[in-house]
């Protein structure tokens, strides 16, 4: 009798094995599991490279920004140097005769007796040959030396500055030949105006005095290009005019193509005498503070300055000047410069002259 075919496939259907599918079962259960693996892998792939991103673009940002600072060509934001703060003379018949100051890379002028004004120079890891014609301390003078923690150099002195150096214990080098400077005897004018120093010749001085600064430095720097114009309340600063007395006006002019300010002294062109080249500055701040003649025993009309406190100045920088405040707590601290809304200014990577002006005089920018 034979065997119905389709029965048999039939029941060859029906008879797998339990173990088969259950192995079919386990391989299913095996292939998802490996695939949620390799989807979590994916999404974790996905997000470390995410993070991986945003700490490369961090750093990227970080290192552009450290890499701007290491830019700066007037001040070097890793030194600690403490800076030597020189006493400049600037009596008509010694100007001509000025020198180095261009490698300064802050400046103040100050009224002192007669109408006429002293420079103080600032310079800090600069290898500068010729620096001066060097003049006598006043005391408020130290004052700017110390806000910046400079070592103070000067060849004589006021009485009040002379009682002020033990009193405020500055860090200071006479000049004196031949170790820290010398006489140019070339030069025909009288001895008073010929001395001269040179950074080598500080250094001589220095001895065992603190070579590491204490604070930081006086101004916030940018090596990005400062623009004022892109600021509410500017006014435009092509001309500025500061007089001091009726023989001496401190002026400047801005030259567009450099970005930088001319400066001249009484209507003449304030020149070095070695390079023979017009001292420029990047940066300008300027403001009024009282002063007044001293009642001292030589009667020599001897200046004082009220700079304790606070005022309005302006900030000058690229053809623009914008108005701040500053403040000064005490003799050696720092002055510190705002904007009127209370954030502190940053100056463009150059030089900068402060220019402390009397109360009663005239501010002209245009």
């Amino acid at each position: 009798m034979k065997k119905d075919k389709s029965k048999i496939v039939k029941e060859d259907k029906i008879k797998i094995p339990k173990t088969k599918i259950k192995k079919i079962k386990l391989k299913h259960r095996n292939l998802i599991l490996i695939a949620s693996c390799l989807l979590l892998i994916l999404i974790a792939l996905i997000i470390f490279t995410s993070i991986n991103k945003k700490e490369e673009n961090f750093k990227k940002e970080n290192n552009s920004e450290t890499k701007e600072e290491a830019k700066l060509k007037i001040v070097d934001l890793n030194s600690k140097s403490r800076p030597y703060a020189v006493m400049i003379n600037n009596v008509s018949i010694a100007r001509p005769l000025q020198s180095g100051l261009q490698d300064a890379y802050l400046m103040y002028e100050i009224i002192v007796e007669g109408g006429i004004t002293r420079y103080l120079a600032l310079f800090m890891d600069a290898n500068v040959e010729r620096i001066g014609s060097i003049r006598s301390a006043r005391h408020y003078y130290l004052d700017y030396a110390l806000e910046n923690d400079a070592i103070y150099v000067h060849h004589g002195y006021s009485p009040q500055a002379y009682n002020d150096f033990s009193l405020l214990n500055v860090d200071r080098i006479e000049v004196s030949t031949p170790k820290t400077g010398w006489r140019d005897n070339s030069l025909n004018v009288a001895s008073e105006h010929t001395l001269f120093t040179s950074i080598e010749k500080l250094n001589n001085g220095v001895e065992k005095k603190r070579t590491e600064r204490n604070k930081d430095l006086l101004l916030n720097y940018s090596a990005k290009e400062i623009n004022l114009s892109d600021t509410e309340g500017t006014i435009v600063a092509n001309s500025i005019s500061i007089p001091y007395s009726a023989n001496t006006t401190t002026s400047y002019k801005y030259n567009s193509d450099e970005k930088v300010y001319y400066r001249f002294v009484n209507n003449k062109e304030h020149v070095d005498y070695v390079t023979k080249k017009q001292y420029h500055f990047k940066n300008i701040i300027t403001y009024k503070v009282k002063n007044y003649t001293l009642d001292d025993v030589e009667t020599k009309g001897r200046q004082g300055i009220e700079n304790i406190g606070s005022g309005e100045g302006y900030f000058i920088t690229n053809g623009y000047a914008k108005k701040i405040l500053w403040k000064k707590e005490c003799r050696e601290c720092q002055t510190v410069y705002t904007y009127e809304d209370g954030k502190e200014i940053t100056v463009n990577d150059g030089n900068t002259f402060i220019q402390i002006q009397p109360m009663n005089k005239d501010l002209i920018i245009e």
